[in-house]
């Protein structure tokens, strides 16, 4: 990914989750059927034996998986209320996560997102290697969006304009 490219990944990010944002992780491609990304790992998001802490690994797939079903719901109110994860393989400071979350079922009420990580193959920039985990995020997707929050969605649906 070129420097430009990265800089609008980075400032979409920002204004989409700045959880995520705050840690490093970029999103790049965002729709209803397919969210995309990447972490460079750092310190910052690390445990102290310098590999990626699982919690990060659930964090992204928490916030990937939501803005799915945010979408996927026509921009309704979501609540995750299950997150199961396994870690196959560690990811150390210095790799590049790639991230990729879909939906599994997308109910009326509730939905399921499947959430992916890979380190990228250091030959081969953007090009996944081996899977670090794999995550299942099930979702309320029926809430009702309160008055004073009619407006959180907005950066969501012009991000994934872009990408339609």
């Amino acid at each position: 990914m070129d420097n430009t490219r990265r800089r609008q990944s980075a400032t979409k990010t920002a204004e989409l989750d700045p959880v995520l944002h705050s840690i490093g992780f970029e999103i790049e491609e965002v729709s209803p059927s397919q969210l995309t990304g990447r972490l460079p790992v750092t310190a910052r998001c690390c445990q102290p034996f310098k590999v990626l802490h699982g919690g990060v690994s659930a964090l992204v797939a928490e916030g990937l998986a939501s803005m799915g079903a945010h979408m996927a719901s026509d921009y309704r109110r979501v609540a995750g209320v299950s997150l199961s994860i396994n870690h196959f393989r560690s990811a150390a400071v210095g790799d590049v996560v790639l991230a990729r979350a879909a939906p599994v079922y997308v109910g009326r009420s509730t939905q399921v997102w499947e959430v992916k990580l890979w380190k990228e193959d250091p030959s081969a920039p953007g090009k996944k290697g081996p899977q670090i985990s794999e995550s299942r995020v099930t979702l309320l997707c029926n809430l009702p969006v309160p008055e004073r929050l009619k407006n959180a969605g907005d950066a969501l649906k012009k991000c994934s304009y872009l990408f339609l």
